[in-house]
């Protein structure tokens, strides 16, 4: 089975990623870790690096092409990403497709703590990130991150723990825990 995970940073993803990986026996593939990787790469920051790509399309292409390559070449696989519901969905690549949500507060303390960072940073730098990527995200694909319709199933993390989240997807794909 093909899935895909997406959402706003601090929503959980990487965590519900890990631990579905873990109970199902699927591969993961979290695309974050390749933005992050490339930003280490170059010396720059996660914002430095969404700046650069506003005007630089090659970036967010080599990612999203990777996504599809992974989705054709893989009938069982987990993808996390914020665009792999939408690419997935576009290219007719079936698949269940999971959005994690969580308030703005709860992202922000979750952001803080992962990276080290007071609310106010993780505050500062996850709205950079987010509006890079809102504008990219449209610019290049005409792609309202917003937009949920092409999700299977929502979820709201901001009072569940990961052990709950992880039990939600696994009703809602019909996998006993």
């Amino acid at each position: 089975m093909r899935i895909t995970i997406s959402g706003p940073p601090g929503s959980g993803k990487t965590t519900a990623c890990s631990n579905l990986s873990e109970v199902l026996g699927l591969k993961a593939v979290v695309f974050g870790k390749i933005f992050r990787e490339l930003a280490a790469e170059k010396n720059l920051t996660l914002g430095q690096l969404g700046a650069i790509a506003e005007s630089d399309p090659s970036i967010d292409e080599m990612i999203d092409s990777r996504i599809l390559e992974i989705a054709r070449e893989n009938e069982d696989i987990i993808l996390e990403s914020r665009l792999s519901a939408y690419m997935l969905t576009r290219n007719g690549i079936p698949a269940f497709r999971i959005y994690l949500d969580a308030s703005p507060d709860v992202r922000m303390a979750r952001v803080g703590l992962r990276e080290g960072e007071t609310f106010e940073e993780a505050h500062a730098k996850t709205v950079e990130r987010q509006n890079s990527e809102a504008k990219r995200y449209m610019m290049y694909y005409g792609i309202d991150i917003n937009d949920r319709s092409v999700y299977d199933l929502v979820v709201n993390t901001d009072d569940l723990t990961p052990e709950e989240v992880l039990s939600t997807i696994l009703d809602a794909l019909g996998v006993s825990n």
